[in-house]
């Protein structure tokens, strides 16, 4: 647990830097539903890594070290987490909306880690997600 934890910080202050991250502007979600006269300002976020080999294996390992793998299993087919390998997203799958689940966490026990981990490192693991072909056999709730 304890070579857990060192690997785990080594590897975040190597991809952390010194510099202060800037906060990533709010993302639109795709179904978002306006009441009328303009829609509220927001950005896009794409990711920068997308199908990078070794980001997804970077990724992969991020979501290891950091005990994703505790609440959406290995494999990330869902546990006490739900799957985040059967294609659907409760709060979108975009890039910036799974960034913005990880960086500012989710209501009911998604942790925020844009606090912990840099922009990157997040990054990383958005790439490992979407790197995983969506598996049917995976049960699922309907929400």
């Amino acid at each position: 647990m304890a070579v857990r934890s060192l690997a785990a910080v080594a590897l975040v202050a190597l991809l952390a830097g010194s510099a202060q991250q800037p906060v990533p502007p709010s993302v639109r979600s795709e179904g978002s539903v306006f009441a009328g006269g303009q829609a509220p300002p927001a950005g896009r976020l794409e990711n920068p890594f997308r199908g990078d080999a070794r980001s997804v294996v970077e990724g992969g390992k991020l979501f290891t070290t950091f005990n994703c793998d505790g609440c959406h299993a290995v494999g990330a087919v869902g546990a006490e987490g739900p799957s985040l390998a059967d294609g659907r997203w409760r709060y979108g799958g975009t890039d910036g909306e799974v960034f913005h689940s990880i960086y500012y966490g989710r209501p009911r026990g998604m942790p925020a880690y844009g606090g912990v981990l840099p922009p990157e490192a997040i990054w990383k693991v958005v790439t490992y997600l979407q790197s995983l072909a969506p598996r049917e056999d995976v049960p699922t709730v309907s929400w």
